[in-house]
């Protein structure tokens, strides 16, 4: 059976294809659902994931209930992965999108990221 490729599936391949995450300079990469959203930080050398933040995380739920729509919420997750890797030292990433725009939700985390500390 063939299966169809989707056109952020493409896209994902082909950015994929350039972008590398190394333990100096990890690659911050998104991921939307329909409800949430999720980022994380990962060093492609040696295939881990560092950091982990999402609309699921503890340490954001009180702001996430008092925020207006799904792009605040992937500001403040973009805020909270900033913080988490600044206590791990990390202040520069390569951004990923994941084949998605960078439109809306995925802007939002992008600009929290970069209100947060991070460079990229």
């Amino acid at each position: 059976m063939k299966r169809k490729i989707t056109p952020r599936l493409r896209a994902k391949i082909r950015i994929r294809k350039k972008i590398k995450g190394t333990p100096e300079r990890p690659r911050l990469t998104v991921y939307r659902s329909l409800k949430h959203i999720y980022a994380q930080l990962v060093d492609d050398t040696n295939g881990r994931t560092i950091i982990t933040a999402s609309t699921l995380s503890k340490e954001i739920q009180d702001d996430l209930k008092n925020a207006k729509g799904k792009v605040e919420r992937g500001k403040l997750v973009g805020t909270l992965i900033a913080k988490k890797a600044a206590e791990k030292n990390i202040t520069t990433v390569v951004f990923d999108r994941n084949g998605y725009r960078y439109h809306g939700r995925v802007q939002a985390v992008a600009e929290g990221a970069r209100e947060g500390g991070l460079k990229f």
